[in-house]
């Protein structure tokens, strides 16, 4: 299970309902027979804009909290903070963790049979037809319909990502308001 949390925070706008880390959790775990192992969640530490902080900002460290508490295994790094003078802050904030979930995936190959990948972002279309193709993998892809690449509905189309199963689909699991 590969959970893109910043990219699946941003489904809520388009949804109308905010996934609850304590549901998400709960799916996954009846998903992976209760299973912890390779349950990651990828998200960003936010420390603020100040590079020398040593806190994280309130909201990171309720968001982590909440993941570790829901059975993840937390894969992270720093939030960067980009000068960006269109903004109103003055800054963008910035943590991709693509690369860290592809090497996951390869790394972790002789761990699993299935990858379960809770994103939309096409750039893991690569990993996706990487894994598929070298070591036999089943992908299958959880994504809000507004949010899923061009390059996953290509690769799904393809054969390569054998699902796309679509997070409105499961609003009873997983809607923070809603529980379960």
């Amino acid at each position: 299970m590969i959970i893109d949390f910043a990219n699946v925070d941003r489904w809520e706008d388009s949804l109308g309902w905010k996934i609850g880390l304590k549901q998400l959790g709960k799916l996954v775990s009846r998903i992976s027979y209760g299973k912890k192992f390779l349950r990651r969640f990828y998200y960003g530490e936010d420390y603020g804009p100040k590079n020398s902080s040593t806190i994280l900002t309130k909201w990171s460290e309720t968001m982590l909290t909440g993941a570790r508490y829901s059975g993840f295994e937390i894969v992270s790094k720093r939030v960067k903070y980009i000068p960006d003078p269109k903004y109103a802050t003055g800054y963008i904030k910035k943590c991709n963790l693509d690369i860290e979930m592809a090497i996951d995936l390869i790394r972790e190959k002789e761990n699993y049979d299935t990858a379960i990948i809770f994103s939309g972002d096409g750039d893991l279309a690569c990993v996706c037809t990487y894994i598929h193709e070298e070591f036999h993998k089943k992908v299958y892809l959880f994504g809000a319909r507004d949010h899923v690449g061009k390059e996953l509905i290509d690769a799904q189309k393809a054969g390569i990502i054998k699902d796309i199963i679509f997070v409105e689909d499961f609003e009873y699991r997983l809607n923070l308001k809603r529980g379960f």
